[in-house]
């Protein structure tokens, strides 16, 4: 189990932890735009934090105690998630997939916007988690990195599985197995977030760019292309490019990775590492071609038809958002049923038709249809099969790896 001592970040770390509330993931609204998934650490600031309060450590490795679970006497549940992340009425007076539930179960769910960013809300459960007391929610919705933390913590509660029929079925293969939670025995996705390969056809002339290869070595993009100044997403991309696998990868490929963009640096083939503001510059052509978020191009291509997305064929970056039962939360057993709701493909296409976020939830594609063609035929929704074989995600990693590649990396994008 993970220890829980008290740390302090590094500078490298202090400016990621800044990177991504000001300009990255973290800084952005739903739909319109996305939000920090990838950044450990932010997490080791909330941990530095909590244990320099005194607050004393967790003492389980397998998750959290059984609570008592008073579900069958009291039919409710607290549900914590972030904005804008739930499907509501065309009058906006109403949460339509919520209200079925609730008339079909009799749970009222007491459904709360209240998750910001990742570390802010972290920072609100902690004490509680870290005390061994409810949190007053039953149900969470996390980002992958901040998922895993709290589960190695033994803080979140072991699903039943006999209370999960539709969703230990129909969770798609690309987000069964994360490193993190083998078998997804403590949370199940709500979302993934897919980092892609993004340019403007009018300021590339025409031409294609579906490859890291291309945006670090095309001489007619020089100077035009841009990165994340996510570590996790330009790393990540960057080892899938080389070969390398996100998922096990070494410090030497680490490095390898770091050396093959210094390069581009140099030859001033990369204008710049971005956060969320390439969005602007990629739409006026500033930047022909870049690695960006699924989510934003979505959004762009619905007001601007020269953006245009690739899926290289080395493979792609994806983050998930994820549903957790904290310890000691009172209603475990109603909180599995919305778990396993939303894994049935008509309420998970209604859902899926409101966010445009990926879907995890497989047998959607012909109820999305029903409510929206165009979007059952978005790949970045509906990844096809061939499209989803090509999703990785980027590695756990302990507190020393997280150190040494903040560092190396703030080194590469001038931070």
């Amino acid at each position: 189990m993970e220890s829980y001592e008290p740390e302090r970040l590094s500078s490298a770390q202090l400016a990621a932890v800044k990177r991504s509330l000001t300009g990255g993931r973290g800084a952005l609204t739903r739909r319109s735009l996305l939000r920090a998934s990838g950044m450990g650490a932010l997490a080791l600031g909330g941990i530095a934090t909590l244990g320099a309060c005194g607050i004393p450590p967790a003492g389980r490795a397998e998750g959290a105690a059984a609570a008592d679970d008073h579900s069958a006497k009291e039919k409710e549940l607290t549900f914590s998630n972030w904005t804008e992340y739930m499907d509501v009425s065309d009058d906006e007076k109403s949460r339509p997939t919520l209200e079925a539930f609730t008339k079909r179960t009799g749970i009222r769910v007491r459904y709360t916007e209240d998750i910001n960013d990742n570390v802010e809300f972290f920072g609100k459960i902690k004490p509680q988690l870290a005390a061994g007391q409810n949190t007053g929610r039953d149900l969470i919705c996390v980002t992958d990195w901040l998922a895993a933390r709290i589960i190695r913590l033994g803080w979140a509660q072991k699903l039943d599985p006999s209370n999960l029929p539709h969703a230990f079925a129909n969770v798609s293969a690309q987000f069964r197995t994360p490193d993190w939670d083998p078998g997804r025995a403590y949370s199940y996705p709500w979302t993934g977030i897919p980092t892609v390969i993004a340019y403007n056809a009018k300021a590339t002339g025409g031409r294609k760019v579906d490859s890291v290869t291309q945006l670090l070595d095309d001489p007619k993009l020089k100077g035009r292309v841009s990165f994340l100044s996510e570590m996790r997403d330009t790393i990540g991309m960057t080892l899938l490019d080389q070969g390398k696998d996100p998922g096990k990868f070494t410090d030497a490929d680490f490095d390898g990775a770091i050396g093959r963009l210094q390069k581009a640096v140099d030859r001033k083939q990369i204008r710049r590492f971005t956060g969320n503001d390439y969005t602007a510059d990629l739409s006026k052509g500033d930047i022909a071609a870049c690695v960006g978020w699924a989510g934003d191009i979505i959004q762009l291509q619905a007001d601007n038809p020269d953006i245009e997305f690739a899926i290289p064929t080395a493979g792609y970056i994806t983050s998930s958002d994820n549903l957790l039962v904290p310890a000691q939360a009172r209603h475990k057993t109603n909180a599995e049923k919305l778990i396993d709701y939303y894994y049935e493909p008509p309420v998970a296409a209604q859902l899926a038709a409101y966010i445009n976020y990926v879907c995890p939830v497989d047998g959607v594609r012909g109820e999305l249809a029903k409510i929206d063609e165009s979007m059952a035929a978005n790949t970045l929704i509906l990844p096809d099969r061939e499209m989803a074989a090509k999703s990785r995600s980027f590695r756990s990693l302990s507190t020393e790896e997280e150190t040494a590649y903040e560092e190396k990396f703030a080194k590469l994008i001038g931070a």
